[in-house]
C-alpha cells in the first residue's frame, strides 16, 4: 500500500484518534450536540493538523531540539488563529456554536502528538497525509457521536427533524449523553473486535519514560511503536548475550579447574 494512502487509512481506521487512541476527548464530548458542530470541529482540526504537520516537518532540521515543543505550539497557535478568523468571517453560526473550543484546538493532544510522533521524523508530504488521515478520523468520530446524540436528543440530523417531540430523549443532548453514546459506540467496537484502546488491540510498549524529555527520541504511540520495540529488543538481546558470555566463562573456568592435575595425597 502506498505510504500516503496508508497514513489516511491508519488515521481513519487503525489509529482513529477518537475510538482507538482516545485522544481529544474534551471537544469530542462538548461540541457533539449536533452533527454540524461535529463536522465543523473535525474539519477545523483537520486543517490545523495538515498545515502544522507540513510546516513542522519542513522545519524539523532547523528547529533546535531543546525548543521544539514551544516552536510547535507557536506554529499551531498561528494556524488556529487563522482558522478562527476565517470561521468568524464566513461561517458565523458555526463560530458561535463552537465558541471557546476553536482556540482550544491549540492544546489538543492530537495536534502536538502527531507533530512530535510523526511530523518531526518524516518528510512533509507523508506528514501532510498523516494529518489528513488523523483529521478525517477525528471528524468521523465526532460526527458519529453527534449524529446519534442529535437523533436521540433532538429527533433531527443535520437540522432535518423527523422524530416527534414526545419520542425524544432529552438527556442525550446534555453532557451525560455524550458519555453514554461514547461508551455504547466503544462497546460495539469491542464487540466487533475492531481496534480500540479498551480491548487491548492497540500495541503497548514495554519502554518506560526516562524523564529526560529534551533528549527523548520518540513516544510510545502507535506510529513509533515499531521503533521503540526494536530498541527494546536490541537491549534485551545485548543483555542476553552478556549473560550467555558470563555463563560460558564460568563454565570454562569450572572445566579448567576439573582438568587441573590433582595434588599428592598425604
Amino acid at each position: 500500500m502506498n505510504k500516503c494512502v496508508e497514513r489516511i487509512y491508519n488515521g481513519i481506521i487503525k489509529e482513529n484518534p477518537t475510538f482507538v487512541l482516545m485522544l481529544g476527548m474534551c471537544p469530542t464530548l462538548a461540541v457533539t450536540t449536533t452533527a454540524i458542530n461535529g463536522v465543523g470541529m473535525g474539519l477545523s482540526t483537520t486543517a490545523v493538523l495538515v498545515f502544522s504537520n507540513l510546516i513542522i516537518s519542513a522545519l524539523r532540521n532547523i528547529i533546535p531540539d531543546r525548543v521544539r515543543i514551544p516552536a510547535y505550539i507557536v506554529i499551531v497557535a498561528s494556524l488556529v488563529t487563522i482558522v478562527q478568523l476565517l470561521l468568524q468571517a464566513f461561517v458565523r453560526s458555526l463560530y458561535s456554536s463552537l465558541g471557546i473550543f476553536i482556540p482550544l484546538i491549540v492544546v489538543n493532544c492530537i495536534i502536538l502528538g502527531r507533530a512530535e510522533a510523526y511530523a518531526a521524523k518524516n518528510g512533509p508530504i507523508e506528514s501532510a497525509f498523516d494529518g489528513i488521515g488523523m483529521g478525517l478520523g477525528f471528524t468521523v468520530g465526532l460526527t458519529s457521536i453527534a449524529i446519534v446524540r442529535e437523533i436521540l436528543g433532538a429527533g433531527a440530523v443535520f437540522g432535518f427533524t423527523f422524530v416527534p417531540e414526545d419520542f425524544r430523549i432529552t438527556i442525550f443532548g446534555l453532557a451525560p449523553g455524550a458519555f453514554f453514546v461514547l461508551a455504547v459506540l466503544t462497546a460495539l467496537q469491542n464487540l466487533a473486535k475492531a481496534p480500540s484502546a479498551t480491548n487491548g488491540s492497540a500495541p503497548q510498549s514495554a519502554l518506560a519514560c526516562g524523564g529526560n524529555c529534551a533528549s527523548c527520541h520518540g513516544s510510545a504511540c502507535m506510529s513509533n511503536h515499531a521503533e521503540l520495540e526494536a530498541i527494546r529488543e536490541k537491549a534485551e538481546a545485548e543483555a542476553a548475550a552478556k549473560k550467555k558470555a558470563a555463563a560460558e566463562k564460568a563454565a570454562a573456568a569450572n572445566a579448567a579447574g576439573q582438568n587441573a592435575p590433582a595434588g599428592r595425597k598425604e
